[in-house]
């Protein structure tokens, strides 16, 4: 099965490949879900051996709903990282009515050339799973990732089953959101093609000084003196459980 980590950092790209994960998804924006990565972060880590790359194709946080803008930039990144060598463009549209923009995923799967494309968690926002699947399938994309249409793979396993045999081969079905040691056994039991985690821990600041008066965001929750890393051990404790 195929091990995909989402990683915000060349210190989890590192992590996942001494660990043995099969790819990453990088990512900027943890903490809006995930936005396209910097061009030199995109770089550095396709210089990683043994360690295919996925790169996130979000020009905003927020809804899934894009400007002609937004989707001319979308499509320039997908140049950009094609010619950095990544091996697949991630990324999700959808319509104002929530069914997936076909249409336009049809050219995001086009300008991917060779590269492989998958259709985010923007799935999970759609309306019918079901119908969203198949416009995707006709789309042309090479996977999906879901976590059934819930907040988690967990209380989503069952709609996972049913898009694994919905889906029938056309399609690779990656779970994602939860993802863990406890429950990934039972996701590969599911039937998906892959699983997708970010074993996510938070890497506190070495600054000692820290002004009380100041705050850079000015977002309650999210801190400010910490950064979002990748637990290599939790890594180790997935692929272990797939593997044993």
């Amino acid at each position: 099965m195929e091990t995909e980590l989402c990683a915000f950092s060349l210190e989890a790209c590192q992590a996942a490949a001494r660990a043995g994960v099969t790819r990453v998804e990088l990512c900027a924006s943890p903490y809006e879900g995930g936005t396209t990565p910097s061009a030199a972060l995109i770089r550095r880590a396709r210089q990683i051996p043994n360690l295919q790359l996925s790169v996130m194709i979000r020009p905003r946080g927020g809804d899934f709903l894009y400007t002609d803008d937004e989707f001319d930039l979308m499509l320039d990144e997908i140049d950009f990282v094609r010619e950095c060598g990544a091996d697949c463009a991630v990324a999700g549209i959808l319509t104002p009515n929530g069914q997936v923009d076909e249409a336009r995923t049809a050219r995001l799967v086009e300008r991917c050339g060779s590269m492989q494309f998958t259709f985010h968690r923007a799935f999970d926002m759609t309306r019918n799973t079901s119908e969203a699947l198949e416009a995707l399938v006709r789309a042309g994309c090479y996977r999906v990732l879901t976590s059934g249409g819930r907040n988690t793979v967990i209380e989503g396993i069952d709609t996972l089953r049913s898009l694994v045999r919905q889906a029938d081969g056309r399609i690779a079905i990656m779970a994602g959101s939860g993802v863990g040691p406890s429950n990934v056994r039972s996701l590969a039991q599911a039937g998906v093609d892959a699983v997708h985690f970010s074993a996510r821990c938070l890497i506190e600041s070495g600054m000692t000084y820290r002004n009380p008066n100041v705050s850079m965001g000015g977002v309650p929750g999210i801190p400010e003196y910490a950064s979002v890393g990748a637990d290599e051990n939790k890594i180790r404790e997935i692929l272990n459980q797939l593997n044993s």
